[in-house]
């Protein structure tokens, strides 16, 4: 939720902010509203001033035992007026509400002007790419003639983009899975949490997810309120929905895996083939609920979790810095990690760490209170630790041998019942 004082006393500043995000909202009106809201509730404090001094006429004139008729007929009225008032304030502050909900976060200092992901920046590079006496294939003719992948029969099931893993593939992915959460739980310190798929419509907004993009979002029709998650970010955020924690529980490190729906909606026509986009996918997610203080330091550190598995599977990557156009709606600055992929010869995302600093606290009322002083809202943390569906096709893709098997990393072997080599 955007800081309605932050905006009155930095209008200027936020309309930039916005215009730099490729944002089409306008500050004016939205402090406009907030103007008739303010003025509807200084009316209303006025006449319940004016109540109070009628009702200890009425019973002032009661007590001397004089006519108070006019006096009760005049405090009818009032009360009348303050009714309507608060009706009209409500709806004002509803629509101030909804205004407020559509505004994303404010970015970090450190954040790159630009427009697009053209504008990105690179930070680092890690690895060496891989050297192939061969012409490397992508994931989707090694996994088709290794029997390991099937699209027709997720397309016969559901529809496109959807898939069927079968037999080492199926194990792969549990065995990347498991891995992940190993080294989460175990080296960095994160509590694994299982959570539910459906989620509400408050706990959504209080990511960010609603109003502004239920598009990209599965709902359960019916009279029921659930949708399925894009994202386990947004159940394991919303843990401390409503709470107040103490200083010394932060930070909180959650992860946990599940199964992401995304609608895809505008993108029809990107990644049509292969697994790299699916409108079903396991990630592993890591939250965090930090000190304001150190919530920037905290966005390094789990970027770094991210990094580790990536090193352990020794799959070559870069780490960029998202610029303005491209940070998301609920973050204040964002690291991606792009994974090397030889049979796309290119870089492609394969996790995003976020700061969201007191956004999505101030929409799900998530705070903290030290020993004294008044509760402040924590600062959120969120990053894919990481999409396992897009690390099956890393290792695929960078463990391929001339005849088409694939070598299991070192790291999984352990994980695949001891298989060295996926071979058809």
């Amino acid at each position: 939720m955007f800081d309605i004082k932050f905006l009155r006393e930095n209008p200027d500043a936020v309309q930039r902010m916005l215009a730099s995000r490729n944002t089409d909202v306008s500050v004016d009106e939205i402090l406009a509203q907030d103007e008739a809201r303010r003025k509807i509730q200084h009316e209303t404090e006025v006449l319940r001033a004016e109540q109070n001094k009628a009702s200890n006429d009425i019973a002032t004139l009661k007590k001397s035992g004089e006519d108070a008729s006019d006096a009760i007929a005049a405090m009818q009225d009032l009360s009348k007026k303050v009714k309507e008032l608060g009706e009209e304030a409500k709806v004002a502050g509803d629509a101030l509400f909804e205004q407020l909900l559509v505004i994303p976060n404010v970015l970090d200092d450190s954040v790159p002007e630009g427009s697009d992901e053209e504008s990105n920046v690179e930070m680092r590079k890690w690895g060496t790419l891989p050297e192939f006496d061969f012409d490397p294939k992508d994931h989707v003719d090694l996994g088709e003639k290794l029997d390991i992948i099937d699209f027709e029969s997720g397309a016969k099931l559901a529809r496109s983009r959807f898939v069927v893993l079968k037999g080492a593939g199926a194990r792969l992915e549990r065995a990347l899975a498991q891995f992940m959460l190993d080294v989460q739980t175990g080296e960095h310190g994160y509590t694994e949490m299982q959570v539910p798929y459906l989620v509400n419509s408050t706990t959504l907004q209080g990511t960010g997810n609603l109003p502004k993009f239920a598009d990209d979002l599965f709902r359960i029709k019916g009279d029921q309120d659930l949708w399925l998650i894009p994202t386990a970010e947004v159940p394991l955020t919303n843990i401390y929905a409503g709470e107040i924690l103490s200083e010394e529980q932060l930070p909180q490190n959650l992860t946990a895996y599940t199964p992401c729906f995304r609608s895809e909606a505008g993108s029809y026509g990107k990644d049509t083939r292969g697994m790299i986009r699916q409108h079903q996918f396991n990630k592993v997610e890591m939250v965090k609920f930090v000190h304001p203080e150190t919530s920037m330091d905290e966005l390094e550190t789990m970027t770094g979790h991210a990094e580790a598995i990536l090193q352990k599977l020794e799959l070559p990557y870069k780490v960029v810095t998202l610029c303005s156009g491209d940070v998301g709606f609920s973050a204040a600055k964002t690291y991606d990690l792009e994974v090397w992929l030889p049979g796309q010869n290119a870089y492609r995302e394969i996790s995003s760490c976020s700061n969201c600093t007191d956004f999505q606290a101030r929409r799900a009322n998530i705070r903290f209170r030290g020993e004294k002083g008044k509760p402040q809202f924590v600062h959120t943390l969120n990053g894919s630790g990481l999409a396992v569906g897009r690390t099956l096709i890393a290792v695929l893709e960078n463990y391929q041998q001339s005849d088409g098997s694939i070598k299991i990393p070192e790291v999984l072997k352990p994980y695949m019942g001891g298989l060295d080599i996926i071979q058809a």
